[in-house]
C-alpha cells in the first residue's frame, strides 16, 4: 500500500455529512469551526471563499474543488459587503443535503462532504496541509469531473442506495484532491506529504510503510534513494522536517496504537512485528511518540503480557 493510502486507512476518514446546498442571487453564508476535513466542489456558478486567519479570499468558479483541513471558521459569499447568514439557518430551511425543487435552476450549487478522522493522530495529515487547498487547474478539474457529476446526479434524483453512493463519491473527491495538491507541489513547508512528490525520497518512505518491522538503517534507506548516507540524511530532514529514524519510529508507533486498540494481541507480539527486540525498548518509544504507555491503548487489562506499563 502506498504511503498516502496507508495513512488515510489508518486514520479512517469517515463521512459525517455528505450533500450539497443550492443558492440563487446574491448571498453570504457563515460556517462555524469544524473538526476534520471539509471537501467541496462548485457544481455551477461562482462565489468567494474566505477562511478565518487567511488574509486573501479565494475566487471559486464552476469545477473548482477546495479542502479545508484546519477546521477554521469560513465564509462563502458572492459579495463580501453582504451580512453573512449562519449555515444552520440554511440547514433548517432544508437547503442542505440535496437540491430543492425550487432551486433546480439555481445559479450556484456546491456539493461535497465533511470527514472526521478517527483516532488521536489526525494531526499527521492536517498539520501537513495549508488552511485552504484549492484545486483550480483545468486538467485537475477534469480529473474531478466524473465524481462531481455523479454526485450531482445522486443528489438531484434520490434513489435507493443513493446516500451510500454519494458518501463514496465524496471520499473519492477527498483523496483525489489530496493527490492533485501533492502533484502541484504546493506544500507550505517541510512535511511527509511534501516527500511523496520527491522522486528520491518517495522510495525510502514507501519502503518504511511497506515493511515497518524491517531493520532499516540510514545506509539501507539511502541506497533506496540512490544517495550517499550523508546526503540522504540532510535531504530527508530538509524535506520532511524530521530525520528518517524519527519518521520510521513515529510510523511504527501509529501502527502499534491502531493494533493495540483494535486487535487482540499482546504487546510483545506487536513490538516484535514492528522491529523491536524487547517490550522495554518498544514501550519507551511508544511513550515518547504517543505520550502514553502501550497498556493505555490495549483493549483489555491483561494484554501487555506482563511487560511494559
Amino acid at each position: 500500500m502506498d504511503p498516502l493510502s496507508g495513512v488515510l486507512s489508518l486514520l479512517k476518514p469517515h463521512n459525517t455529512m455528505c450533500g450539497g446546498f443550492d443558492v440563487g442571487g446574491d448571498w453570504s453564508i457563515r460556517f462555524p469551526q469544524h473538526e476534520g476535513i471539509k471537501c467541496y466542489a462548485v457544481v455551477s456558478g461562482k462565489c468567494w471563499l474566505s477562511v478565518e486567519g487567511v488574509s486573501d479570499g479565494v475566487h471559486l468558479t464552476t469545477g473548482d474543488c477546495f479542502l479545508l483541513p484546519r477546521g477554521l471558521p469560513f465564509r462563502l459569499t458572492t459579495d463580501f459587503a453582504l451580512t453573512p447568514v449562519d449555515f444552520q439557518i440554511l440547514r433548517a430551511q432544508g437547503r442542505v443535503g440535496g437540491i430543492t425543487k425550487e432551486a433546480r435552476g439555481a445559479t450556484r450549487f456546491l456539493a461535497g462532504g465533511h470527514f472526521a478522522l478517527a483516532g488521536s493522530h489526525a494531526k499527521l495529515v492536517l498539520d501537513a496541509l495549508p488552511p485552504i487547498v484549492h484545486i483550480r487547474a483545468e486538467a485537475d478539474r477534469a480529473q474531478m469531473r466524473w465524481a462531481l457529476e455523479r454526485m450531482h446526479e445522486e443528489l438531484s434524483a434520490p434513489r435507493p442506495g443513493g446516500s451510500l453512493i454519494a458518501q463514496q463519491l465524496a471520499y473519492m473527491m477527498l483523496v483525489q484532491a489530496l493527490r492533485l495538491h501533492l502533484a502541484e507541489g504546493a506544500h507550505g513547508g517541510p512535511s511527509w506529504l511534501a516527500a511523496l512528490t520527491d522522486p528520491q525520497l518517495y522510495g525510502p518512505i514507501a519502503a518504511m510503510h511497506d515493511e515497518p518491522g524491517h531493520p532499516w538503517t540510514l545506509e539501507k534507506l539511502a541506497r533506496r534513494a540512490g544517495m550517499s548516507r550523508t546526503v540522504f540524511a540532510l535531504r530527508f530532514k530538509e524535506v520532511v522536517g524530521e530525520t528518517a529514524t524519527e519518521y520510521l519510529t513515529r510510523w511504527r508507533m501509529l501502527l502499534a496504537a491502531e493494533r493495540l486498540s483494535a486487535a487482540d494481541e499482546p504487546v510483545a507480539t506487536i513490538a516484535s512485528a514492528l522491529g523491536y527486540e524487547s517490550e522495554s525498548s518498544f514501550g519507551k518509544a511508544f511513550r515518547r511518540v504517543i505520550g502514553h504507555p502501550p497498556r493505555r491503548f490495549a483493549r483489555g487489562p491483561t494484554r501487555s503480557g506482563g511487560g511494559v506499563a
